[in-house]
Formats: C-alpha cells, structure tokens, sequence
C-alpha cells in the first residue's frame, strides 16, 4: 500500500475516520453494509460506466466494499485505485482484496481535497457516500475531474434528504438535540450526511466543478435487522466514528439513556421479522 500522510484541517467535521477504531468498526460493519449496499453499488457501476479494461479511480473508499465491486468489473485487464484519508481502512481494503484474490487494486493514502493524481488518467471514478462528508466539495470534485479522461464519467453516490432516512437522522437528531453533535443542516460549513441531500445540491455541484451531462437518480434501500439488540450493535460501531465529545457523552449510563430513546425512535419499523428501516440515496453522475 502506497502511503502519503495530508495534512488536513480538522476543524468543522462531524466525523473522525483516521482512528484505527473506526476502521475495525467499519471491518465489523462490512457484511450487514453489504446486504443493504450491493444493489446501488452495482448501479453506481453502471452510471460511471465502469466495464472491463477500465482504469477506476475510488475516492473515499474506506473499507474498499466498493472497490471490490469495481475491481470485479473492471477485471485483471483493468485496474483501480482507491484513496482514502483512513490508511487504517485502506489496509483493511487492502487484505479483503488480498484475500479475494484480486491485484488489480492500489491504494492511496490521501485528503480528497487536496488530490494530486496525473490529469486524464481514469477512464472512471466513483465515490460512495464520501462527497457529502468532504468539508471543501468543489476541490475534490475538480481534482477528480482534473483525473479522468476525456467523456470519463464521476458517478458519486450521497445520502438523500434526512426523512428519507431515518435510520441514521433519527438518532442523529437525538444526539444533536442533546448538544453531543453539532448541525448538519445545508449551507452551514459543517459537512454532514444529508448537505447534498436534495437533486438540486447534488446537481450544483457536481455542474459548479465542471462537469457537463450531470443527471440524479434517487435510489431506494432498506436497512433490515433481526432484532433490536442487532440494530443498537451496528449503531453502537457507528459511535466510534463521532468526535471525543460525543463517545465520552454516550459512556456509562447517560449513553445507556441516549441508546433507549434511539430503541424507542426506531421501533415504529419493528416488524415480525425484526427491523426493517427504509432509506434513499442518490447517485449524481457527470461527464468531463
């Protein structure tokens, strides 16, 4: 794994990935992600235009589920490289990929705003729920941009609005009420799972980097668990991801109040065969 450590300002994020923590998190994570995840992943695919042959740049790619289905499409003919500002989740990438069997895939440790790749080089990029999250989106999506070939195509897949998805906006709007998180809202400068959230934002700016035949595409998904106790474990791996404040203020029993209160605002999905939580994304794609 090729390693460049960024320097980066961390002010104003909702999250913290660089954390070995997170990246075992994300690792426990990876089969649950991947039965609610596998078919707009496949479509991401379609509408970047990924086929054999292709060289697939993957920006935030953290634990590489994604990257795998691109190294899949791509072949032994091909070739990807995912980047990440987590060098702990790209070398869990890394040995998924090695175990796979795959060696078609590089990764790079790397600030997606600060980006510094050989212009017209990818045939395709691709970006699963990271755009959303990088505080400065326009320089990511230039240098992205700036990478891919001319009429390559950037399919990058962000959350849709929050009541859309209340598998994570409401507990997330329990901890904001409770002053453990901060606001996510639009237009504010902390970047959050729900800034690009509308077909108007996503459209914006992915039109604002220079890309041209930039089209949405909502899609559906369905979070499904087989109990209770199931859905807080995945939500207590998400924890590990939130800033200090926020772990410290879900220790001991006042988290063990905060998890109740997320039992009792998820429980309207309870099914007789447990949790079924629907959500939707959106897939924005572009043309350099």
């Amino acid at each position: 794994m090729t390693s460049d450590r960024p320097e980066r300002d961390k002010a104003g994020h909702m999250f913290e990935w660089e954390s070995p923590d997170v990246a075992e998190a994300w690792r426990q994570m990876r089969a649950q992600d991947a039965g609610v995840f596998a078919g707009v992943t496949e479509r991401m695919l379609d509408l970047a235009g990924v086929g054999a042959g292709d060289r697939v740049l993957d920006v935030a790619a953290g634990t590489g589920a994604q990257t795998l289905a691109a190294a899949r499409r791509v072949g032994l003919t091909g070739s990807v490289l995912a980047t990440d500002i987590s060098a702990s989740m790209l070398a869990i990438a890394a040995d998924v990929l090695r175990q796979e069997g795959w060696s078609n895939v590089e990764t790079l440790v790397a600030d997606a705003q600060r980006l510094d790749l050989a212009p017209d080089s990818f045939d395709a990029a691709i970006s699963r729920f990271g755009v959303m999250l990088i505080p400065a989106h326009q320089e990511a999506l230039f240098a992205i941009r700036r990478a891919l070939k001319p009429g390559g195509k950037l399919a990058a897949m962000v959350w849709s609005m929050a009541e859309r998805n209340p598998f994570f906006a409401l507990p997330l709007g329990i901890l904001q009420a409770r002053g453990l998180l901060p606001s996510s809202e639009p237009g504010q400068s902390v970047p959050g799972p729900f800034v690009l959230g509308t077909l108007d934002a996503l459209e914006n700016v992915l039109r604002q980097a220079g890309f041209h035949d930039v089209a949405v595409e909502p899609v559906t998904l369905c979070w499904r668990f087989p109990s209770v106790a199931a859905t807080l474990h995945y939500l207590r791996l998400n924890v590990a991801a939130l800033p200090r404040k926020t772990r410290e203020g879900l220790a001991g029993a006042s988290g063990e109040h905060v998890f109740a209160e997320f039992e009792q605002a998820l429980d309207r999905f309870r099914g007789p065969n447990g949790l079924e939580v629907p959500g939707e994304a959106l897939i924005g794609v572009g043309a350099k």
